[in-house]
């Protein structure tokens, strides 16, 4: 795709975003209910005990060893395939890729950064809160432990809690969240779940996560999900300077304070369909541009320095006259030829005067 395309979509997609919200009425934005308030708090406290039980070496870590030695993957080898591909829903590339395909096209139907926003603050949060606590603890996996019953805790390892099952909440979680109406955000957040449960059952499945990491992972995605009414009005925010940082570079190119190459890179991202236009760097500097040079009246010849008046030239083509492509032109035929004929041409040639040599 060439660069002008590519310029020609975002000025398409920035004239669109220009236009007002088209959101159903009945669409409202997330609050932090007393209802919301008390299931964070609940899931705050079972993290807070997975944690605690997991440090204590209680009975959540001797349930972590058992299934480890059952070996699952052992047992029913046949779903193995199946699940080394549906464990991809939780990976952090792929699935933030479709989703965020999924929200620009929202984003492009109402006219709004909000729902790219949501998911930017949503992934920030994700990867600072639980990648925290991975690096904190420091636990290592099942194929890598070292001692029977221990936790293997503060060992250098990555994965407590799993990154797989958080992801798969926050991400999938993140379009119920942004669902227009109420029968939809149920069934999406019904669909969330059991993904991120799959995607979490087949990590323990496959020996790469204990039982207590896969808990620890959906209770920190639900902790996410929960708390971001508290950061709707930062995204609103952040969608209103967007905005108002493009039109501060619209007024500056409309003024000239930029540079020219600038000015031409960033004109179909800055304007409304083109309609306005651009000046100069040096117009904006007010430097006045160099005054055009008195044309000569038509049919006569200015004097050079020499003396010598050169031949004079046509009179220029005037607005007026609708200038004529040469593509356009009529072709001339031999018989409307304004060149004259061979013999004339020849006696023309015999009777010009011709210099004198020797003198």
């Amino acid at each position: 795709m060439r660069t002008d395309q590519i310029l020609t979509r975002l000025e398409r997609v920035f004239a669109r975003l220009d236009r007002e919200p088209e959101r159903p009425a009945h669409l409202q934005t997330p609050q932090m209910s007393r209802h919301r308030v008390v299931l964070l708090g609940s899931t705050l406290a079972f993290y807070l005990a997975i944690v605690v039980a997991v440090l204590t070496t209680s009975w959540l870590v001797r349930l972590d060893w058992q299934i480890m030695f059952f070996r699952p993957y052992e047992q029913w080898p046949q779903l193995h395939a199946f699940l080394d591909y549906l464990v991809v829903l939780g990976q952090r590339g792929p699935t933030a890729v479709m989703v965020a395909a999924w929200l620009g096209w929202r984003s492009w139907r109402q006219h709004t950064l909000r729902p790219l926003i949501t998911l930017g603050v949503a992934l920030l949060l994700l990867n600072v809160t639980v990648g925290s606590v991975k690096l904190g603890l420091g636990r290592l996996g099942p194929h890598y432990a070292t001692e029977i019953g221990s936790a293997e805790l503060f060992a250098g390892g990555d994965i407590f809690p799993s990154g797989h099952t958080a992801n798969a909440v926050v991400t999938w979680g993140i379009l119920a969240y942004l669902a227009s109406t109420v029968v939809t955000r149920r069934v999406l957040s019904v669909v969330s779940a059991v993904v991120s449960l799959s995607v979490g059952a087949t990590t323990v499945y496959l020996g790469t996560h204990w039982v207590s990491d896969v808990l620890l992972g959906w209770s920190a995605g639900l902790l996410i999900m929960l708390a971001l009414p508290w950061f709707e009005p930062l995204i609103a925010r952040t969608e209103a300077y967007v905005f108002d940082v493009r039109e501060a570079l619209r007024r500056r190119a409309e003024t000239g304070r930029m540079p020219a190459p600038v000015v031409a890179a960033l004109t179909p991202l800055l304007s409304a369909g083109g309609k306005w236009q651009l000046r100069t760097a040096a117009e904006g500097a007010g430097e006045p541009a160099p005054a055009p040079a008195p044309a000569a009246p038509s049919g006569t010849a200015a004097a050079t320095p020499g003396g010598h008046s050169p031949a004079p030239r046509p009179a220029a083509h005037t607005a007026g006259r609708q200038h004529v492509i040469r593509s356009e032109r009529t072709p001339v035929t031999p018989a409307g030829s304004r060149r004259p004929a061979h013999t004339e041409r020849a006696a023309a040639r015999g009777t010009a005067a011709r210099p004198v040599a020797g003198g």
